[in-house]
């Protein structure tokens, strides 16, 4: 059977390879460069290697920027970005490009899955009904959802072990997309429609980024109280039932807890709901970099105007080289927003925001904003007599 997966970053990729154990799989990209390293063994994603690329290619895979390749796919696969615009709403630019490629090439009748994650409906209010009005002659595809739930760096969750909720529109489909997950997934979970599962991957983010966001406004009494919140966390986890810890930090970052939520409310808000909890969780999350500003400022005197402050870690999480979304960005902005001579130094991101990562060298500041396994074998203060830590795992009077 001919799958093309349509979208070769960390969810399509990681898809590709493992389809490609039993069929015939052709990971479609706009990017010319990225496919043709592909095609040549080559990895562009932390933690899928070049033999993982070089194994899937040896089983029929391939990858292609050539939207023919559509023309006789019997599955085709939507794992393409799912971002937010400049005013934090959806962008379904890249689902609609992927759509009206669909509607132009698939020429046979095709299961159509949406991996990407987007708002409850999507299947039915937006991806079916427009390939269906693009198309040239009346093709009767099947459409179904499976949304990614794709952990980067999680060396004990994967593709294979993380359950799988499917459904379809119809039986049919339903049918057709379990068979093909069940093919590499251990556990595919079968739910009454799309809009189950589309709204059950936006929540399982947004109940994290509330609770993230309820801990980060639980730092700020504990910081007005004299007292440790890492502490204070301790001391509830240790009831036995009824709580559940979440860590205090910089904000949040990613391409899920940060975007889901958003997601979510937009389509609360298409249907007359107020979401005042996800709004509240957003604007607090996204907040927290320019309260830590101000700590740091209030800390060395009251100004910064003049002062050099490294920012460590610029990733959006440990040990993994992604920056989308990552709240080090605000942090910077807000530093130099307050005068202060910003540089940056990350052992797993050299570029970004076109600056390099800086090379550890004595400064008036640092703030670790994310704690890389490289910084705990480095005697930071070495480098700076102040030093805050955002994470909750370096040794300073200086944290949340």
């Amino acid at each position: 059977m001919k799958v093309v997966i349509i979208g070769q970053g960390y969810v399509g990729l990681n898809l590709s390879i493992m389809a490609s154990k039993n069929h015939m799989v052709v990971g479609f990209d706009i990017n010319e460069s990225l496919v043709e390293n592909l095609n040549l063994g080559k990895s562009h994603i932390e933690g899928i290697t070049d033999k993982d690329i070089s194994h899937a290619k040896s089983l029929g895979y391939r990858a292609s920027s050539n939207p023919a390749e559509l023309s006789d796919a019997e599955i085709v696969v939507i794992s393409v970005p799912t971002p937010l615009n400049e005013n934090r709403e959806p962008d379904m630019s890249f689902i609609e490009s992927a759509c009206m490629n669909i509607a132009k090439h698939c020429q046979i009748n095709a299961l159509i899955v949406n991996e990407s994650t987007s708002y409850p409906g999507t299947v039915r209010n937006f991806i079916k009904p427009l390939i269906e009005s693009n198309q040239k002659e009346e093709i009767l595809h099947s459409y179904a959802v499976a949304p990614e739930r794709v952990d980067p760096g999680n060396e004990h969750w994967n593709l294979q072990n993380t359950p799988r909720l499917v459904a379809g529109l119809d039986a049919m489909a339903t049918n057709k997309v379990k068979e093909f997950y069940s093919e590499f997934c251990v556990e595919v979970r079968e739910v009454t429609s799309p809009e189950v599962a589309e709204a059950a991957k936006l929540f399982e983010n947004t109940f994290r980024q509330v609770n993230i966001a309820l801990v980060n406004e639980f730092a700020k009494v504990t910081n007005k109280l004299g007292i440790s919140v890492y502490e204070t966390l301790n001391a509830a986890d240790s009831k036995p039932y009824g709580f559940m810890k979440f860590q205090p930090s910089l904000g949040v970052g990613g391409h899920c807890i940060p975007v889901d939520p958003s997601y979510l409310a937009h389509i609360g808000q298409q249907l007359g709901v107020e979401t005042k909890f996800i709004n509240l969780a957003n604007d607090t999350n996204l907040a927290m970099p320019a309260y830590i500003a101000q700590r740091v400022c209030s800390d060395l005197g009251g100004t910064l105007k003049g002062l050099q402050i490294m920012v460590l870690g610029v990733s959006y999480k440990p040990n993994v080289a992604d920056v989308r979304e990552t709240p080090s960005a605000i942090l910077v902005s807000e530093l130099r927003k307050l005068g202060a001579e910003v540089c940056w130094h990350d052992p797993v991101v050299s570029h970004w925001n076109n600056e390099y990562s800086a090379p550890l060298a004595p400064v008036d500041a640092i703030i670790i904003a994310q704690m890389h396994e490289a910084f705990m074998s480095v005697p930071l203060d070495r480098y700076s007599s102040y030093i805050f830590d955002c994470t909750g795992k370096f040794p300073t009077q200086h944290s949340l």
